[in-house]
C-alpha cells in the first residue's frame, strides 16, 4: 500500500553526498597529532555519520574524554579547511531532489555533520533552495541515533511523524527513525549491506536515491 508523505528528511553522508575522501584525511590528521597510529580508509568509512567521540572510540579502542575532545577539535579544525571542497554529490542527486521539490514536498536534511558545512556544499551545487530546513550537529544537544534532530526537522516543517519519511544509508539512520516513530527508507549508496537493515521496520530498501520518486510517487518515472 502506497502511503502519502508530505515531508522528506534526508541524511547527508552516503545518502546525498560522499565526503569520505576528506573525512579520511581529517581523521588521520587528528590521530597523528595525538601521536596515535593511522587507520585504514575502509575502517574510517564505516564510521562516517557517527558522532566524533564515537568515531574516536571505535577507531582507537580508547575511552578517554580528554583525548576525545582533542580529537574532535583537531578533526573539526582540519575539516573546516578541506571537507567541503572534497565532498561530491552522489549520482542523480540533483535531479532527484528537483523532482521531489517540484512535486510540492517539503525537504530537509539532518546530520551529525555541521550545518554550516552542508550549507556550503549545497550552495555550491545550486541545491540549497531545495531544502526548507537543515539540522546539523550544532543545532541539537543529542546526536543521531538519538531522534532529536529528526523530530526537530519535522517540527520546523510543521509535519508529523506519520506523514514524514526519513531516508538514510546506515543502521544509525534506521535506529534514529525507529526511535522517532518515523517511516524509514534505506538507500544502499553507502557502506552498509542490505542485510544489516533486517532488524529494523523499514518502509523499503532502494539501491540508489534516483528510485525514491517512483517509490513514493508511483505515477512519476524514476530518474
Amino acid at each position: 500500500m502506497i502511503r502519502t508523505f508530505h515531508t522528506l528528511i534526508f541524511d547527508f553522508d552516503y545518502t546525498l553526498a560522499d565526503s569520505s575522501k576528506g573525512v579520511i584525511l581529517c581523521v588521520n590528521h587528528a590521530l597523528e597529532r595525538l601521536s596515535l597510529p593511522p587507520v585504514d580508509a575502509e575502517r574510517i568509512k564505516r564510521t562516517i555519520g557517527l558522532p566524533l567521540e564515537e568515531t574516536f572510540r571505535r577507531l582507537t579502542g580508547r575511552e578517554d574524554p580528554n583525548q576525545e575532545l582533542e580529537f574532535e577539535r583537531l578533526y573539526v579544525q582540519r575539516a573546516d579547511e578541506i571537507v567541503a571542497e572534497l565532498t561530491i554529490l552522489l549520482p542523480f542527486v540533483p535531479e532527484t531532489l528537483r523532482s521531489l521539490k517540484g512535486a510540492g514536498l517539503a525537504l530537509g536534511i539532518i546530520s551529525n555533520k555541521f550545518r554550516r558545512r552542508i550549507e556550503v556544499i549545497m550552495k555550491r551545487e545550486n541545491l540549497l533552495d531545495c531544502f526548507d530546513v537543515i539540522v546539523g550537529s550544532e543545532d541539537v544537544t543529542r546526536h543521531k541515533p538519538d531522534p532529536e534532530s529528526l523530530v526537530t526537522a519535522i517540527q520546523r516543517l510543521n509535519g508529523t511523524p506519520e506523514s514524514a519519511l526519513y531516508v538514510g544509508d546506515s543502521v544509525t539512520d534506521a535506529e534514529t527513525a525507529k526511535r522517532a516513530g518515523v517511516p524509514f527508507v534505506a538507500v544502499l549508496s553507502g557502506v552498509t549491506p542490505k542485510e544489516h537493515f533486517k532488524e529494523y521496520p523499514v518502509y523499503d530498501i532502494i539501491n540508489r536515491l534516483a528510485l525514491l520518486p517512483g517509490l513514493i510517487m508511483p505515477n512519476r518515472a524514476n530518474i
